[in-house]
């Protein structure tokens, strides 16, 4: 599994916009210059990440981006959920009911499925409150 260059930029952007001072905003063009993420595709990105909860958006001149929530309620997971969709390492954890031909027999569903948990736990885990904050 590799995660998406979307994927990657959303935690980027959220890791940026999770260090900075309490009430300050970041703009789409601070983010992706600091981040170097090209502006157009982050544009796409934050919309996703506003769409999903995980951002909040405010309008104008002096508008930009901030967490919606505390840095430490967000996690890697949250991130990349709401830009990718559920994450899954094998066709067969994609449904509760798998409809492979070899479901009765089959040895490795159960491999895969906990292989799949423990990356989601480990993902779950990894939140932004662990970032310092840029002083104003």
């Amino acid at each position: 599994m590799r995660l998406s260059r979307k994927s990657d930029y959303a935690l980027r952007a959220i890791r940026h916009l999770s260090t900075l001072p309490k009430g300050k905003l970041g703009s789409i063009n601070s983010v992706s210059a600091a981040e170097e993420i090209p502006r157009e595709f982050l544009a796409k990105i934050l919309k996703d990440l506003t769409r999903s909860g995980l951002l909040v958006s405010f309008q104008g001149v002096t508008g930009g981006y901030r967490l919606a929530k505390l840095p430490k309620e967000i996690t890697f997971l949250n991130v990349i959920e709401a830009i990718d969709g559920p994450i899954h390492l094998n066709l067969c954890t994609e449904t509760a009911n798998c409809s492979c031909e070899k479901l009765d027999t089959c040895q490795m569903k159960g491999f895969w499925q906990a292989q799949e948990n423990s990356f989601k736990k480990s993902l779950q885990r990894e939140h932004f409150g662990k970032y310092k904050k840029v002083k104003s």
